[in-house]
């Protein structure tokens, strides 16, 4: 899972960032609210976690601008404590979730795990790419009417393609999203489930949907348009 964390508190912000990437997750790391709105909005994260008290664009702001811009990212606000206005205004601008400081990091990291889940259910259910559907619900993949049987982490890695059709997704962002301990993983899984995936939905029907852009992972485009 990709995180921003956009704090001031520098001390507080390394401290979420070693701990969350202890647990495995992929942590990037904003110390005002312009450059925290800048990276949310030219990277793909999971999941902001964003400070309310920020210099330069409060949290409300960030938030309800990220919001104007169509982003769905989830966003879990860190508010004052006991401060039920900031809870208030924060899930008014568009929040998912919010935290009170002092919090307890166990709770982050749940809360962070519990509302990647509710923002993956957000997603399209159901994706066509000329003649390659890909359906997330029932867990289905069909290529001009013919049924693909898939694994369960090729179908993983496609339904993760499928939500970034036209887009570069790394290998790295791959394993984040897909492997349970993505720390620990060889990149180079990643090529052989792909490689694999390519020999089931593209290589009998003459397709090339399942592209490699070079230094930047793999793109799924509609009949490798």
């Amino acid at each position: 899972m990709r995180v921003l964390v956009v704090e001031d508190e520098r001390r507080l912000a390394l401290a979420l960032r070693h701990g969350l990437t202890a647990q495995g997750f992929r942590v990037d790391v904003a110390h005002d609210g312009p450059s925290g709105l800048a990276q949310a909005m030219d990277h793909a994260y999971d999941v902001v976690v964003l400070d309310v008290m920020l210099p330069g664009l409060n949290g409300y702001r960030v938030c309800s601008r990220l919001r104007a811009c169509g982003s769905d990212v989830g966003i879990l606000m860190l508010t004052a404590k006991d401060g039920e206005w900031d809870e208030a205004e924060a899930l008014d601008t568009g929040a998912d979730d919010y935290l009170s400081k002092p919090f307890s990091f166990v709770v982050l990291v749940a809360r962070l795990k519990a509302l990647a889940r509710r923002i993956g259910s957000r997603a399209p259910r159901r994706t066509v790419l000329g003649d390659l559907v890909i359906d997330s619900a029932a867990r289905t993949c069909t290529r001009a009417g013919t049924t693909i049987p898939l694994t369960p982490r090729e179908f993983a890695i496609l339904d993760h393609l499928a939500r970034r059709a036209g887009e570069a997704v790394s290998k790295r962002e791959i394993l984040d999203a897909i492997w349970d301990n993505a720390l620990d993983s060889d990149p180079n899984t990643v090529e052989v489930h792909v490689s694999a995936l390519r020999r089931k939905i593209d290589t009998p029907f003459g397709r090339a949907a399942v592209q490699t852009v070079r230094g930047a992972g793999y793109r799924l485009a509609a009949d490798g348009g």
